[in-house]
Parts: C-alpha cells; sequence; structure tokens
C-alpha cells in the first residue's frame, strides 16, 4: 500500500473503514510531513496539530462515528480567508493577525458535519489579491516542484499543501482565477464552482460578485466529493441559489464519445510558453482518442476581461475593506492624535502595497464623475463577455483551454511589474466574470519538470458535465501523472 500520505481522500476513507490504519496513524502521517517539509514551503499559516490529534482519537475510540460521515478522519486544509470558530484567521494581512472569529464559515461547518478533521490554515495573498502568494504578510509560500518559483495565487498555500502531500485535500478561493491557476502551478486539481453555487457566508470578502470557494484536491474523483459536502443552498447568504447539487459522483465514468469541445481561438495568446501549446496539443489528441469531438470557437471578448476585471473587482474591494477601520476588530494604529490620523495609520501600516493599490484603483473608479467611464463601462463589459461563454455553449458542451500561458514563474520575477502579473490571469478571469465553473486538471510537463494545466469550462449549474470531461481525461493520461521531488 502506498504511505498513508499519498492516498487520494477515498483511498483514505476505504483504508479507515477497512480499518488497515488509524485516523491517529492518518493524521501523523501528514502532521509529521508538516513539520519535515513545510518549513521550506511555508504552506501552512496555522497548524492545529492538538485538535486534529485530539479528533483522530475520537474516532478510534468510537466517541465519534466514523461510518456514516462521508469525510470521516479525512485530514483537510482550509485556506486562511475561511472563518473558524475559535481559530485565527488573518486572510494572510498583519491587519487580521489576532481576529478570531466567533463563528464557522458554512463550508467549514459542512466539513466539520461530513467528519473532516482540520489539520491547520493555509498560506494566501493578502485578502486574497495576488497571482504568486508574493503579498502574504507572513511571507511567501514555495512551489514544491521547484522551491524558487511561485505556487500560484491566490490559494498558493492550499495548492502547494495538496501538491506537497501535506493534506488529503483543501479548500480555496477563486474570485480571478485562485483556485485553477495555483492548481495549474502545483499539479494538481483545482474546480472552481459556478457563482452562487456554494456559500460565501463566512468568507472574509475580496470582491462579493466573483469570489467563489471550491476544491482543491489529488484527483477529480476528490474534488467532486468535496463539492457534494460543501455544496447547497444556505439562507445566509442571499447570492447562494436553491438549485439542487444532485450527485456529482454518478456520472464521472460515463464515457464522453460523442460530446463536444470547444477549443476557443482566443485562448492561444500572443507569448504563449511553447511548451504549454504543446502540452494542450497533446491534450486534445487524447480527447480525440476517447470519442470527443472538437471544433473551434471563439470568445470575441476575451481581450477585455483583464481590463473590466480590474475595474470590477478593485471597487468591491474598495467597498469591502473599509470595515478595516482599527475601530471594531483588527490591528489598531496606537497614540494617533485623532481619529481621522488612527484611521490613516492603521490602514497604511496594516494593508501591504498590493491592498493598498487595489483600493485606491476601486475608489477611484467609483469616485464621482467616473463611475460611468469606469464601472459602469466595465459591468457592460462583463456582460458581453457571458454572452460569449452562452453562445459557445450553442455549439459545444464544454470548452477546453489552458489555464495559464506559462508555468510557474520564479519568485519576484513579476513582483515590480504590477501589470505583468495582472496578466498571468487572462484565461481565467473571462469564467469568473460570466460566473461559470471550471477546473484545471493536470495534463502534461515541461522539459524542466513543471506541471500544466488544462482548463475545463462548463455552462452554468455544469459541474457534472466538466467532472466528468476531466475524470475522463485524467483516466486516461494517470500514467503519466508524477508527484514532486521532495527531499
Amino acid at each position: 500500500m502506498a504511505g498513508l500520505h499519498e492516498l487520494t481522500i477515498h483511498e483514505t476513507r476505504q483504508v479507515l473503514l477497512r480499518k488497515e490504519a488509524s485516523v491517529t496513524e492518518v493524521v501523523n502521517a501528514y502532521l509529521e510531513r508538516i513539520e519535515k517539509l513545510d518549513p521550506s514551503l511555508n504552506s501552512y499559516l496555522i497548524v492545529l496539530a492538538d485538535q486534529a490529534l485530539e479528533e483522530a482519537r475520537a474516532y478510534d475510540t468510537g466517541a465519534l462515528p466514523l461510518q456514516d460521515r462521508p469525510l470521516g478522519g479525512v485530514p483537510l486544509a482550509l485556506k486562511d480567508v475561511l472563518c473558524t470558530q475559535g481559530v485565527r484567521t488573518t486572510c494572510g494581512s498583519r491587519i487580521l493577525e489576532d481576529f478570531i472569529p466567533p463563528y464557522d464559515a458554512t463550508v467549514v461547518q459542512r466539513l466539520k458535519e461530513s467528519g473532516a478533521i482540520f489539520l491547520g490554515k493555509t498560506n494566501m495573498d493578502e485578502f486574497a489579491m495576488g497571482s504568486s502568494n508574493e503579498n502574504s504578510a507572513f511571507g511567501p509560500t514555495r512551489n514544491p516542484w521547484d522551491r524558487q518559483r511561485v505556487p500560484g495565487g491566490s490559494s498558493g498555500g492550499s495548492a502547494a499543501a495538496v501538491a506537497a502531500e501535506l493534506c488529503a485535500g483543501a479548500l480555496g478561493t477563486d474570485t480571478g482565477g485562485s483556485i485553477r491557476q495555483p492548481a495549474s502551478f502545483c499539479g494538481v486539481v483545482g474546480l472552481k464552482p459556478t457563482y452562487g453555487r456554494v456559500s460565501r457566508y463566512g468568507l472574509v470578502a475580496f470582491a462579493s460578485s466573483l469570489d467563489q470557494i471550491g476544491p482543491i484536491t489529488k484527483d477529480v474523483k476528490d474534488a467532486a466529493l468535496l463539492l457534494q459536502v460543501i455544496a447547497g443552498h444556505d439562507p445566509r447568504d442571499s447570492t447562494c441559489l436553491e438549485q439542487p447539487v444532485g450527485d456529482l459522483l454518478t456520472h464521472l465514468d460515463k464515457p464522453i464519445q460523442g460530446m463536444t469541445l470547444g477549443i476557443p481561438k482566443e485562448y492561444f495568446v500572443e507569448g504563449m510558453d511553447p511548451e504549454v501549446s504543446r502540452a494542450m496539443e497533446d491534450a486534445f489528441s487524447v480527447f480525440k482518442d476517447l470519442g470527443a469531438r472538437l471544433v473551434d470557437i471563439s470568445l470575441p471578448h476575451t481581450d477585455y476581461g483583464v481590463a473590466a476585471y480590474y475595474i470590477i473587482a478593485p471597487a468591491e474591494a474598495s467597498s469591502n475593506l473599509a470595515r478595516y477601520d482599527g475601530v471594531k476588530y483588527g490591528f489598531r494604529k496606537q497614540q494617533a492624535r485623532d481619529l481621522l490620523t488612527m484611521y490613516r495609520e492603521t490602514r497604511s501600516h496594516g494593508f501591504g502595497s498590493e491592498v493598498k493599490r487595489r483600493i485606491m484603483l476601486g475608489t477611484y473608479s467609483l469616485s464621482a464623475g467616473y463611475y460611468d467611464a469606469y464601472y459602469r463601462k466595465a459591468s457592460q463589459v462583463r456582460t458581453l463577455i457571458k454572452q460569449d461563454f452562452m453562445q459557445a455553449f450553442h455549439h459545444c458542451d464544454v470548452i477546453i483551454a489552458p489555464v495559464v500561458p506559462t508555468p510557474a514563474f520564479k519568485i519576484g520575477e513579476k513582483a515590480q511589474d504590477p501589470l505583468q502579473m495582472y496578466l498571468s490571469d487572462i484565461l481565467t478571469l473571462p469564467a469568473s466574470l460570466a460566473g461559470i465553473p471550471g477546473i484545471s486538471v493536470p495534463c502534461g510537463y515541461t522539459s524542466d519538470g513543471l506541471p500544466v494545466g488544462l482548463q475545463v469550462l462548463g455552462p452554468h449549474f455544469g459541474e457534472p458535465t466538466i467532472l466528468q470531461v476531466s475524470h475522463n481525461f485524467e483516466k486516461a493520461t494517470i500514467g503519466t501523472r508524477k508527484r514532486p521531488a521532495l527531499a
């Protein structure tokens, strides 16, 4: 049998149910690995070793039921943007360094009810603003495939922890690609659900019309398992839809022969790394062998996605982050001479440079005289991008494309050039603006051994279909999958 840390979520469940290992042994396997490897990766901000072992012992002694809980005894990690009752939630920011929420996010509550054990909270770009995890106030996470490279962002800590097998699976959040892009860079599976499929209650907001919580896992079946648990209506979130989730596992193995897969010409951008292009061509050949029909499609407003996103998201961030003023909770700059100075100094010292940049961008675009020229225009472009996808899905069942134009870049390579950093999201932003589901699945490696991800996009509530397509692709290519060589 493989090492306990190598098992997927569904494999871990089988091992536990067959009593081939105790829950304590599984948890210890991950905790020992975290202690050994994470000092050089920095994927965790908080490790909940004592709490995890206490829950594991409760399972092993029969105090907690293992059999009837779908994730009973499975060790998971949570992005540190999700509120956890009694456990520090920092959002990767100094301004919330000592914040302890009095309640659990809905997704955290649902995972607890399903029996999951939390190993800790993972590192992230501050307030989920970033594409590299370099914006964390607590230092960057490093990519397990090459510690000189970024893991992607903003869910880089979750993706790195799954890739390095420091947890069986994790939750991340995706506002403009923050699950799919790090999943691609770290060679794991990352799923962004349809907007409104998963409750945002207890998710510390960045851009409320875009944020969505989703799983980062070792394989597609695990992504389906986690989404099955966390999805569904929540009356505490007015944007969470009353759409039945259904059984996401039923059709995973159903063949995709006869399905139509669209390839958007706009996603093969100028400057795309040749090795990413080669990986895409190889993936397209696999789909043809599986009996799928590949057709060319057009998403004509793709080029405007970056511009629209970087008006809408900062505008919403400007509004959401106004609450961090040093009055009610979080960091407060002491000994200010008056209230206005306290506000200014609290926010100047508490926020990092990228968060301040986006707050200023958003405040400007919402200011008097500029709202119509910027925010309203960006919202109209967003509608056009959504219509592009709706038209495309008249001609194909799903869309397949690269996740990112390049493999993981080196730490510091784009840190001084915000525009180049923003352009790394060019292929993930449109789906976020449209609110459709998307998944990143490993599809190859560069000559340097860096993973490349394939993006599968579906229509609204098309999670069963993109999971089916991704699972079929994964089964056909499982023999080529690698693990990072971690000393």
